[in-house]
Formats: C-alpha cells, structure tokens, sequence
C-alpha cells in the first residue's frame, strides 16, 4: 500500500503560531511520550505511520510554501508540490498521478490516504492499512475509515451503513456536513463520522481523469492544474461511487484545529518564556518571543504569543478565530522555518522611495543557504553569533561574529554554517517580496566544488 500524506492549509484558526507558511500541523507543541521531546501533529502522524508502512511507500501533498518545513520536520521525502491550493480532490490527482506516471506504481496499487492533522493512536494507521486488502479482496471501489460519532457533529461527514460485518460496513450513503439536527437522525441510525481516509486502487483516478478529459502524465496534469475541479475528494468522488466498504475506529480520534483541542493535547501547561499564578487552572501559554508573559488569576484560556500577533482569548471562544482573521493578515508571515533553520521578522518600513525589512536568521551547524541572487533587493547581514563560510558571485570567505556583508542587487551569494549561526539581515529596495529569489543551487558541495 502506498501512502498519500495530505499536508495542506494554513491553519488559521490556531494564529498567532500559524501563517502561511507555518501552518497547525508545524507546531511543536505535543509530547512524544519516547523521547520526551515536543513534536509537531506531522512529526507525530509521520512517526505511527512508520509503525505500519514503509519509508519508501509514503508521499507528501502539499504546496510550495510549506516544502521546506516539511523536510525540516520529517527529513527526505517526496514531496509532491501543488501549484495552487485547490482542496482535497485536485491534491490526491496529483499525487496518484506521480505515484503512476513518475513512480512507476501499478493501477492495481491500492493507495492510503490520510491526513497530517489527526490526532489518533497508531492503531488508527494499522486499520488504515487493512483497508487495503478490503478494497482488493471485497472488489469494492472505495474503502473509509469511519468514527463513532461522540456528538451530533455538523463539521463532518456521515457514513450510513447499509449492512454490517462485524467491523466492516456496507456503505450505503455518504451525508457531507448536515445541520445538527440531521447529524443526529443519521446518528440514530448508526451513522458514522468519515474520517477523511480514503482507500482505493490507482485506476480510480485514472478513470476519473479520462471522465474529466484529462492527461494521465504528471507534469502535464501540473501544468493543467487549474483546469482541475476544485473540489473536495467527498464531493467529486466518493458520493458518485456506489461499491463502498468502511472499518470502523470507535477510539479517540480528534481533529487538532482550534487552540481549545490542541490544548487538551498538551502535556505542559507553559511553553516558553511564561509562567502563572496559582490561581489559574487550565490554563495555557505559548510564548515564541525572548520577552517573558505572565498571567495572574485567568483560568480557562490561552495566551499565544509570536512574531506575528499575541492572542488571549478563553478556550471556548477559541474557535471563533477564524472568524476573526481578515483578509491580508497573512500577507508576510513574519516567522518562518526553513529546511535550514529559521527566520523571524524584527521591523518592516516603507518610504516613498524605499522599503527596508529586517529580519533575524538562524542557520543550524551544517546546515547552508542556497546559492542564489535578487532582482530587486540589496542586502546587508551582520553575523551576531557563530562561524560559517560566505560565498559572494563565486568567492569564499570565512565569517564570524561582528563581520559585516554586503551584498549589492543581483549578486550571486550563499552561506554554510560551520556552527550554529545568527545573522540580522537587512534588505533594501523598492519593493520587497518573499519571491524575489533566484536560487541556482542548493547543495553546498556542488556551489563551492562545482
């Protein structure tokens, strides 16, 4: 069985901490009960699924923005990157595609889909994989995982049985978000909640693609992305099949997107420069900044502290958040990390004739930033801390602390660092974009070798 990893979104709902670029499934903020140490929901989905499947059988979906935490996070893997984020259905084509055109995988491999962002045991994934065998032995079209429901949810889908066998259900329809009142009529029917799993063999989607008109060849079907419905994989595929089987999970299963869920989650109570009075229970605080925030006497809430806003709000009101957000909040996510460390946004000002953004890197020991120039930017780095060497347009340096480097618009230049590093970097120009990189090689043997 091969895995579709779906890393998408920008999880807004959990902002200050989510942006753009960093969205829920990054936070480091859970437990992992072997280490010890705190790790992200992808961090963790990605460490059960290795319980399960193989290295080699997983591949990541997910957007451009989000590329580098991902291989920061879970290290080399496949990451098959959409050209727009256009929900679930146009991200399974275009990872199945690359299963079967760029893989070499066969349209009789059964392919897993699962979601980064759930919060289950690795019993969860073991079920996952016995779907497999379901789809092929049954001949059925489609295999779902579905949940018990715990309440008369309006947030998911329902699968209503048809039959039963023992764990194995007969599906026969798919309900997708009914009002609450709905939700608790199918409940009464022994309806479950779909947890977004899907499983089925490659042809599927192949058959879908002819339908739809479509290429079968991966490259071709990216640079027709756009002609691809944007649509939920539930919408587009699942309520059009009639052959489909479901294994039912009736343990914990959650979905970590507000801070009131994520919270419950969390094995401590204050991560960062923070603490709290007594008098406050159930309380959380997580503080990215080096200044210290202290709570007195406020119980039920949650104090999220970052480069990119502070929220207090108390955890039942916590979903709300989205609802808050509006639009152009996350124009420039003002912390960010990198397969190579991580940045963050210390001041943006702009003039009549210039922009001028300052921002504090950390490059992890070993770790080097691309070679690349900029069209429309100078900048200057300071180094504050470690020791790394500099490449400007193809002439190496060693840097240490106070050394200042200037680096003029259009020049070639990168960095490595001997040890952990910081730089404060300043950019200059009349316009000021994330996108104004040109990068020409990533790997530090092939720019000072090559």
């Amino acid at each position: 069985m091969k895995i579709i990893l779906l890393s998408g979104g920008s999880g807004t709902r959990l902002w200050p901490l989510s942006n753009d670029s960093r969205a829920k499934q990054f936070l480091q903020v859970l437990k992992n009960i072997e280490t010890g140490e705190l790790e992200s929901m992808l961090q963790r989905v990605y460490r059960q699924l290795l319980q399960v499947v193989k290295h080699e059988d997983i591949i990541v979906a997910s957007n451009k923005m989000q590329t580098d935490m991902i291989r920061k996070q879970i290290g080399d893997i496949p990451v098959v990157i959409e050209p727009e984020r256009r929900d679930t259905f146009p991200a399974i084509v275009l990872a199945t595609s690359y299963l079967y055109s760029e893989l070499g995988v066969s349209k009789d491999e059964i392919v897993g889909v699962v979601s980064v962002d759930t919060y289950v045991d690795v019993d969860f994934y073991k079920k996952v994989l016995q779907l497999e065998a379901l789809v092929q032995d049954g001949n059925a079209q489609l295999g779902l995982l579905g949940i018990k429901p715990t309440y008369n949810s309006s947030k998911y889908g329902y699968l209503i049985p048809k039959t039963w066998h023992k764990d194995m259900m007969i599906v026969e329809s798919f309900k997708e978000k009914p009002s609450e009142e709905e939700a608790q009529n199918l409940i009464d029917l022994a309806a479950y909640w779909n947890s977004g799993v899907f499983a089925f063999p490659i042809s599927l989607i192949i058959e879908k693609l002819k339908e739809l008109n479509m290429p079968l060849d991966f490259n071709t079907i990216k640079q027709q992305f756009l002609d691809l419905p944007k649509n939920s994989f539930d919408y587009e595929v699942v309520e059009h099949l009639s052959d489909i089987v479901a294994l039912t999970y009736d343990r914990c299963w959650k979905d970590l997107g507000t801070w009131n869920t994520l919270t419950e989650e969390m094995s401590q109570n204050v991560i960062g420069n923070g603490g709290m009075s007594d008098d406050c229970n159930n309380t959380h605080i997580i503080n990215e900044l080096d200044l210290p925030v202290k709570v007195l006497g406020i119980s039920d809430a949650v104090i999220s502290v970052s480069a990119d806003g502070v929220l207090v709000t108390d955890k039942p009101s916590s979903s709300k958040m989205k609802d808050m957000l509006h639009e152009g909040l996350f124009s420039r996510p003002m912390y960010e990390e990198r397969r190579w460390g991580w940045y963050r946004v210390i001041d943006f000002t702009k003039t009549a004739e210039r922009e001028v953004l300052t921002k504090r890197l950390f490059i992890e020991e070993g770790k080097n930033l691309s070679y690349q120039f900029h069209n429309h930017r100078s900048e200057v780095w300071t180094v504050i801390s470690g020791e790394a060497m500099f490449v400007l347009n193809g002439k190496l340096q060693k840097v240490m602390q106070g050394d200042v480097l200037k680096i003029p618009v259009g020049a070639k230049h990168a960095l490595m660092a001997v040890e952990d590093t910081e730089i404060i970097e300043v950019q200059l120009g009349d316009v000021l974009i994330e996108d104004d990189i040109v990068r020409l090689v990533y790997d530090w043997h092939d720019i000072v070798y090559k």
